[in-house]
């Protein structure tokens, strides 16, 4: 008998090749490192946009000031969770683990513990670079700024020259006229 192929097969047969491999075994070491570098990026996003970015902005303010002054040490801790996006990041690689069902290197529950920390890691490394290329853009927007002042304070001295020399012209006597 031939092979079906696989637009031919029912929905659920297709399903059930396709995730054979998905996400990839530990006999596939390749794909499992591609995995855990796609697989942090969304992670290092949602960590840092929920840690950094103006959009949770009030959220963050009242977590920043409950995990000040709650009196008991879980809810600080809790609430000091949404201001860290080292903390924050555990939690959202946990539940990026559930959705992807990803194991690193090993096929038993010891994989997923492995695939934790890498993700943590690695997620925790690219808001690091992240967070350096932030730094890069706002000093070279300073420095771009100030460049942009002096041309204009440049600009005007050069003007007024120009109005100088004009007015020397129209006296005809030489002497810059008196303001």
């Amino acid at each position: 008998m031939y092979p079906v192929p696989a637009f031919a097969r029912p929905p659920f047969a297709r399903q059930a090749v396709r995730s054979r491999h998905m996400p990839p075994d530990s006999q596939h070491l390749a794909a499992q490192v591609v995995w855990l570098f796609v697989l942090a990026i969304p992670i290092a996003s949602v960590a840092w946009t929920v840690t950094h970015e103006e959009i949770f902005r009030e959220p963050r303010e009242f977590c920043q000031q409950k995990s000040s002054t709650c009196d008991r040490w879980v809810k600080r801790k809790f609430f000091y969770l949404f201001t860290c996006e080292y903390c924050f990041s555990h939690y959202i690689s946990a539940a990026f683990l559930a959705f992807a069902n990803y194991k690193l290197l090993l096929d038993d529950w010891r994989g997923y513990v492995v695939a934790f920390f890498a993700l943590v890691w690695v997620s925790n490394a690219y808001m690091s670079l992240f967070a350096r290329l932030r730094v890069d853009i706002r000093s070279e927007r300073a420095i771009a700024d100030v460049r942009a002042k002096e041309v204009e304070v440049k600009e005007h001295e050069i003007e007024r020259i120009r109005t100088d020399i004009e007015d020397i012209g129209r006296t005809g006597d030489g002497r810059p006229p008196v303001r």
